[in-house]
């Protein structure tokens, strides 16, 4: 797993790249918050077109990110997910709570 990022215009751009799974979990979740920790932003964009796999665990680490920043009063948007993220993103109802922009 790679997470690759930059803030322009107060926006963080997140890239996830590989695979969010149980092996992966507690490092995309470290890094992620250490982003989310010290860097200043007004929304957050994750870009997971080159996301190939994310089980449950994903879903937990994704849901919790939500929460965190939705604390914080930052909204947090999905754009460009792989076929495999679309799919669990739509069968698990997580548009609702982090939406798909163009």
């Amino acid at each position: 797993m790679q997470v690759k990022s930059r803030v322009y215009n107060n926006v963080l751009y997140v890239v996830l790249e590989g695979e969010l799974d149980e092996h992966n979990a507690d490092y995309t979740r470290n890094t992620l918050d250490s982003l989310f920790d010290r860097l200043n932003f007004k929304q957050v964009i994750i870009d997971l077109n080159e996301l190939g796999f994310m089980d449950s665990t994903g879903i937990g680490v994704m849901i919790g990110r939500y929460k965190k920043l939705k604390a914080k009063n930052v909204p947090i948007y999905i754009c460009n997910p792989s076929t495999h993220a679309e799919r669990i993103f739509n069968m698990t109802g997580l548009y609702e709570i982090m939406p798909k922009i163009s």
